[in-house]
């Protein structure tokens, strides 16, 4: 299972999830399928979620076995 904490660090930078699809070139319902552990992200646009908050993708996305 991925666990991801794309919601937090998008409210912490204070941005909407419309913002943050801009910005990694995503739609917005991409961004909330991700925060709701609906859809695992290409490694190309965990890559980029990671880049626009200045972590690495393991910072953001974690699998576990639960």
């Amino acid at each position: 299972m991925l666990v991801t904490k794309i919601k937090e660090y998008r409210e912490n930078a204070g941005m909407k999830q419309a913002e943050l699809a801009e910005l990694v070139n995503a739609r917005r319902e991409t961004i909330v399928h991700l925060e709701n552990g609906k859809y695992n992200p290409s490694l190309k646009l965990a890559m980029d979620i990671a880049k626009v908050f200045g972590v690495t993708v393991e910072d953001i996305f974690e699998f576990t076995d639960s």
